[in-house]
């Protein structure tokens, strides 16, 4: 009987906390000014404004701006009765906002049921840096998703990323607003930041992903890692870059840097190169690192990182 009490009681609480995930995913339509028009029972409901951003849409987290949306239920199922399950589309024009980002793009749909939009037809977004001396991330992509339940979107489809001195070309981006932490990756080549400095002298990384923190300028790539600052090129498989710092740690079995104008070559564990003064020294074991990976670990990620 205990056994059956406690399992009762586990139902009962882990069915709350669905059902309250799924509040959260709830659209609200706002068109006040503007009409409706359509079947208010079943839907489609189909909502117009004359101003661009007169349909004010909010769920959980985000808000989304419009001049025409449409929300819809499952087939036979009550538009009111259909809460979680309905479907919504905006377009000709939608301008979506959450905290310090916003973006813009021709269409998105959004599902109650899995609580992820889609903004579609080439996206741009901005999000705004946490201080007034930082620099702002400006992403352009074929797509990008919103996750409602967290602070999360993954932008998909030739995306470039602009932020500051740096600037990336990449099949998808994955970041986390809250913390300024975006995961960069390509399905068929390797990823590579270009990052420019005071002088106009350029710095390329190219990695199988590159993680950047833009907030403090830092940078973590790993898989068949290459640093290329002018007549010098480091290999290893992993790199930290601290762009304030002008530092880079390069770790491999072992890391390898050639200094073409020089005509050297330096091996070892870990190795720094200095891209302020074209440097690159051997790090002793017993030093520990400036870096610390977990700054770089997603929410929930649980895979090792190095």
């Amino acid at each position: 009987m205990r056994k059956l009490i406690v399992g009762l009681s586990l139902f009962i609480i882990f069915g709350a906390l669905a059902q309250e995930v799924s509040e959260k995913r709830i659209i609200t339509i706002d068109s006040s000014g503007g009409t409706q028009r359509g079947n208010l029972r079943f839907g489609p409901i189909i909502y117009e404004h004359p101003d661009v951003d007169g349909i004010v849409s909010t769920v959980s987290n985000l808000t989304i701006f419009s001049q025409m949306a449409e929300l819809q239920a499952p087939e036979g199922m009550l538009i009111a009765q259909a809460k979680g399950e309905r479907t919504a589309s905006f377009k000709d024009g939608v301008r979506v906002t959450r905290g310090r980002l916003e973006a813009k793009g021709p269409e998105l749909g959004y599902s109650e049921k899995t609580g992820l939009g889609l903004l579609t037809g080439r996206a741009d977004i901005v999000i705004e840096p946490n201080k007034e001396d930082e620099d702002p991330v400006f992403i352009t992509t074929d797509e990008v998703e919103f996750d409602v339940d967290t602070d999360q979107s993954i932008s998909r489809g030739n995306v470039d990323l602009e932020n500051g001195n740096q600037s990336a070309i990449a099949d998808e981006l994955l970041f986390e607003e809250d913390r300024n932490l975006g995961r960069l990756r390509s399905e068929q080549e390797q990823v590579t930041i270009t990052r420019r400095d005071d002088e106009g002298e350029l710095l390329f990384i190219t990695a199988d992903e590159i993680r950047v923190l833009t907030d403090n300028k830092r940078l973590f790539a790993r898989g068949n890692v290459t640093v290329v600052d002018g007549g010098i090129t480091s290999t290893g498989h992993t790199v930290f870059f601290d762009d304030e710092a002008s530092r880079a740690e390069i770790i491999g079995d072992p890391a390898r840097s050639i200094d073409e104008e020089e005509g050297f070559e330096l091996t070892g564990d870990r190795l720094e190169q200095r891209t302020d003064i074209d440097a690159v020294s051997i790090i002793d074991a017993s030093v520990p690192s400036d870096f610390d990976v977990e700054t770089f670990r997603l929410r929930d990620e649980q895979d090792p990182l190095l």
